[in-house]
């Protein structure tokens, strides 16, 4: 996966647009941060979501966190193999690791998401 293709949200989660689907996931960053994911709760294929808003949650043996939208719209497909093996994630997060795959209604709404030089400049000037 080219990763300079991606867009990316300040709470790591990443898209890929594809016309009228866009397809998510988490960075790699966050996959490091949460070490060795156990669990993910995906949302069910239907489900609308909304950008900003949790759409599922990830956990780790470090911490549980949400998982946000980074675009609004219905949730047309699910990574099941996601939900049935988390730490598959880590090993190819931008690839087989994605998540769920929304479809808007409309031209996506992609202001506040970043290309991958601003949210690498915005990673490092958290500490990590």
């Amino acid at each position: 996966m080219n990763e300079e293709a991606l867009l990316y949200s300040a709470s790591h989660e990443w898209t890929r647009v594809d016309g009228e689907v866009c397809v998510v996931g988490i960075t790699r960053f966050a996959v490091e941060q949460l070490t060795d994911v156990t669990y993910v709760e995906l949302p069910p294929v239907g489900r609308a979501v909304t950008k900003g808003k949790p759409f599922g949650v990830i956990e780790s043996v470090k911490s549980a966190n949400d998982l946000y939208a980074p675009v609004s719209g219905e949730v047309v497909e699910v990574n099941t193999r996601v939900a049935d093996d988390p730490a598959s994630i880590a090993s190819d997060p931008y690839g087989e690791g994605w998540m769920i795959k929304i479809r808007t209604t409309a031209k996506p709404d992609l202001s506040g998401l970043m290309k991958k030089a601003d949210y690498d400049a915005q990673t490092a000037a958290s500490g990590h």
